[in-house]
């Protein structure tokens, strides 16, 4: 072989070489490319300020450590806000085992707060299908939730970007993602911003003078800012190449990270006293983040057919809200039940909403008969379950599950959706939750009702026995009921005035 050909021999060997590299980098499973990427992920824990406006609500962290063939990850958020003289503490946490391909393979959740308290226990069978424990109180029930593959949750959502080479700016991604507090599945696409530099705190000094930990030094970060709705509401983060939340903004709440000192400590002796006196007595306009009920309000509110708000975070925005037109404006074009495919999520049972269950499923056929006009139904299911349910505060032992309502038979309005819905989708009436804040007495309040798909979503509240609701109901959260963390990006930044 000359030397000529002994060089092109050597050219084509590495041309192959490169090929065979390129093909085996870029072409090999998603998966792979995770699994192989995820050898990075680093261990450790971050944390975070949670404040609204320039007010201190909380806090939260995320623990990673890195195992053999597996990666835990814990996130603990902890919530503490004043509402009318008292301190409103609410606690999330959840422990995931995600394979080293960043899959959701097992997760373990507890809340405990003013809605109640609950456990959930998850493991992804297959790629196919979730098998979800319910623990609340003594009581327990496991549900199953077929999936279309890999799975994710919120928390876990930057490292996936992050791992999975998607962090690119003008880049769009779609994850599938299980929300352990809500325990539902949805979809949910990321567009991928600009990168940008940030400054975080790596280090704390106490100043003697003010007694709070304050920044010693500053570590400067580049960042992707990622727009999405992971959580329910839209949401602006900046995450680093690690896939680790550097800041995170949801309408007034923002999630910095700090160091541990200025995070926790300086929460930990806030005069809460003083916080919480101020609370006492709200202005016309506030937010309260309790039901009214909890509030100590007995009456029924008056049907306000319009509400005219102007919304002070946005740049003086103008909402209107009216209420739907008479019952009979919104006749449905099916007979009950219903056989649309287009609304079959709404159809079908879900944890807490147990509207297969023979209890629920026999009710509901008592409360009907053989009524299959769908505006006449969703009447008679609201006007019954105004009259059954006795208004009284939340059951401290859990959160409210449809089966546990119709056997007590009391509760507020998260028990009366919850119960309504049920009832509803065991008719064959398209049905789902429906959360945000109730306009009473000049001060909006928690407040939880339903919707129910008649020629279009209208809204029902069986608490005050109104199909159409008034437009006294500003809906935040469709389909799940809110808690007390989705009412805190709102208080103390957002301002409805009433026109």
């Amino acid at each position: 072989m000359t030397r000529k050909s002994w060089g092109f021999a050597i050219l084509a060997a590495w041309v192959l070489s490169l090929g065979w590299l390129v093909k085996r980098e870029v072409f090999r499973p998603t998966g792979a490319r995770l699994a192989a990427a995820a050898l990075a992920v680093p261990p450790g824990a971050l944390f975070y300020r949670l404040d609204a406006g320039s007010q201190q609500v909380g806090y939260s962290s995320t623990t990673i450590d890195t195992l053999t063939n597996s990666i835990r990850v814990e996130t603990v958020q902890v919530l503490q806000v004043p509402a009318l003289g008292t301190l409103h503490r609410t606690t999330a946490r959840s422990t995931a085992m995600v394979s080293r391909a960043l899959r959701l393979e097992s997760v373990e959740t507890k809340f405990d707060g003013d809605l109640g308290q609950f456990e959930a226990h998850g493991r992804v069978l297959g790629d196919t299908v979730l098998s979800i424990a319910i623990v609340v109180g003594h009581d327990s029930q496991t549900t199953r939730i077929p999936l279309r593959g890999p799975i994710t949750l919120p928390s876990l959502l930057p490292l996936r970007l992050a791992f999975g080479g998607e962090l690119r700016s003008g880049h769009s991604y779609t994850a599938r993602l299980f929300d352990p507090l809500l325990i539902t599945t949805r979809d949910v696409t990321v567009q991928v911003a600009a990168e940008s530099t940030l400054v975080v705190s790596d280090s704390a000094d106490l100043d003697s003078t003010t007694m709070t930990w304050v920044p010693e030094h500053f570590d400067t970060v580049r960042a992707f800012r990622i727009d999405h709705d992971a959580t329910g509401v839209p949401t602006s983060s900046w995450i680093d190449a690690q896939g680790r939340i550097v800041l995170s903004e949801t309408a007034g709440l923002s999630s910095e990270r700090a160091a541990f000192e200025i995070v926790y400590e300086n929460f930990k002796h806030r005069d809460t006293l003083r916080l919480a006196r101020a609370s006492a007595d709200p202005p016309p306009g506030e937010i309260v983040p309790v039901t009214a009920l909890a509030a100590g309000v007995r009456e029924t509110p008056a049907a306000q057919p319009r509400l005219r708000l102007r919304l002070r975070w946005s740049n003086g925005d103008t909402l209107d809200i009216i209420q739907r037109g008479a019952l009979d404006a919104h006749a449905a074009t099916y007979q009950l039940p219903s056989h649309d495919t287009a609304l079959a999520r709404w159809l079908v049972p879900e944890p807490l909403i147990q509207s297969r269950d023979p209890r629920i499923a026999a009710q509901a056929r008592q409360i009907i008969g053989r009524e299959r006009e769908p505006a006449a139904a969703a009447a008679l299911l609201a006007h019954w379950v105004h009259r059954t349910v006795q208004r009284a505060p939340a059951d401290e032992q859990g959160v409210p599950s449809a089966v546990r309502v119709l056997e007590q038979r009391r509760g507020d309005c998260n028990e009366a959706a919850t119960l309504y819905v049920a009832l509803a989708r065991s008719a064959g009436l398209p049905a789902r939750t429906v959360s945000g804040l109730l306009y009473l007495n000049g001060r909006f309040y928690y407040h939880a009702w339903a919707q129910v798909y008649l020629s279009d979503w209208v809204p029902v509240d069986p608490t005050f026995d109104q199909l159409p609701a008034d437009a006294a109901h500003v809906p935040i959260a469709i389909d799940g009921l809110a808690r007390q963390i989705e009412l805190v990006p709102m208080i103390g930044r957002l301002k409805l005035e009433v026109l």
